[in-house]
């Protein structure tokens, strides 16, 4: 065989391996053509083909049909839900519970202090110069009668005033007895300037708390009072003492300070979101640990109009009888306020996922599917939540295992 026999032979298969592979290439195209076309059938609704479009040329993709738009639509509408067959609800202890309209009560447990009650305190002290000559409570804690002697005070200008008063009476009464022998107008202008002098001397030692018993005293014996005692206005525990035998006292400074025990205040601590719970009238428990089989039942009496920033809490006051001295101030006191808030539309706590933004609730769908929901809660009390919007009375809601059915709801993107 000679060469050129060779390029032929060459040529003649080269041709025809040509022509097979352009045969291969056809085929295989339309029958990956076709196999798409297929699948697409499978998928989705047949649609007629828009008109001029033939074969593979050019145009748009035909509209889906109005049936299919609608379905889509109603989709889309829908709540997305989870589903959890009946045996696995069971495998997680899925528990189901349903909303309802109940009584809400709330109980509030604080701590209290016993306080003296500010409005059975008294101060006593004196308005003139002196001296302390006798100290009649010379020690703290002592019980004190009202009008009962507590100190003596000598003062100079104390007993001038009185020896001016004196002779000021003994004016008026010569006035009054020589009124005959003189002028008769004299005699009445005499009378009248002694007078008004009397007057405004017994009236200025009443303004030194010159009792009219003492005064009366002055008038009968013609001798000033020495020492002006100090009587103590109230019934009661001396609480501060600050006179001491022989001291120098000053107008206005303090000697005593009594508290009448027979009702004492117990101050208690109310946090910041308790307060709209409460109102004055609230009824309480009050009990001591020194006396732990005795309940005191008392009413809020005040609620203080200031907050506490350190501790977040207002204080509320209760007035307790107190008429065995047995509740002495400073003393801690357990506080319990029962605080009826009505009939509220109320779920378990469990059943409320609280991502801290939003509160979440699965409410079963029936046949296995649960519906994440939106709600917003309110008070709480006693295990049970208010709902105050998201959720109808009658509607069931998961209550357990609430956890596992977000973290499934989650995982396929349900719940964001």
């Amino acid at each position: 065989m000679n060469k050129r026999n060779i390029i032929i032979i060459a040529a003649a298969i080269g041709l025809i391996a040509g022509i097979l592979f352009a045969a291969f290439s056809k085929t295989g195209s339309r029958f990956l053509n076709k196999s798409v076309q297929e699948k697409t059938v499978q998928t989705t609704p047949a649609a007629p083909p828009a008109a001029g479009h033939q074969g593979h040329g050019g145009g748009a993709p035909p509209p889906p049909s109005s049936e299919a738009s609608a379905q889509e639509q109603v989709a889309g509408e829908e709540p997305q839900t989870i589903e959890i067959p009946p045996e696995k609800q069971q495998l997680i202890g899925v528990k189901v519970v349903t909303a309802a309209v109940k009584p809400l009560k709330k109980t509030i447990r604080t701590v209290g202090r016993v306080e003296y009650d500010e409005r059975k305190v008294a101060t006593i002290n004196t308005k003139i110069e002196g001296w302390i000559e006798r100290l009649h409570v010379n020690y703290t804690g002592r019980f004190v009668k009202k009008g009962e002697p507590l100190a003596e005070i000598y003062s100079p200008e104390l007993v001038a005033t009185q020896r001016e008063y004196l002779n000021v009476l003994r004016w008026a009464q010569q006035g009054t007895r020589g009124g005959s022998e003189t002028s008769g107008t004299l005699s009445k202008m005499f009378t009248r300037d002694a007078e008004a002098m009397r007057e405004a001397a017994k009236q200025r030692l009443k303004l030194w708390d010159i009792t009219e018993s003492q005064i009366k005293k002055i008038e009968t014996t013609g001798t000033p009072i020495r020492t002006l005692a100090i009587y103590s206005p109230v019934s009661g525990y001396v609480v501060q003492k600050m006179a001491l035998q022989g001291m120098r006292v000053m107008p206005g400074e303090k000697l005593f300070d009594i508290a009448d025990l027979s009702t004492v205040w117990v101050i208690a601590d109310i946090y910041e979101y308790e307060l709209p719970l409460i109102k004055t009238g609230e009824s309480a428990a009050i009990t001591l640990s020194y006396f732990p089989d005795k309940v005191l039942h008392s009413k809020i009496d005040f609620i203080y109009p200031v907050l506490a920033g350190e501790t977040r809490t207002a204080k509320v006051r209760f007035v307790i009888p107190n008429p065995g001295g047995q509740l002495k101030p400073q003393m801690f006191t357990n506080v319990e306020l029962h605080i009826d808030i009505g009939n509220k539309l109320v779920i378990p706590d469990d059943a409320i996922i609280n991502t801290g933004t939003r509160r979440i609730v699965y409410v079963d769908k029936g046949e296995g599917y649960f519906e994440p929901r939106d709600i917003t809660a309110g008070i709480s009390a006693e295990g049970m939540t208010e709902v105050v919007r998201g959720l109808k009375a009658g509607e069931k809601v998961a209550a357990s295992a609430t956890f596992l059915i977000d973290s499934e709801a989650r995982l396929k993107g349900i719940v964001k």
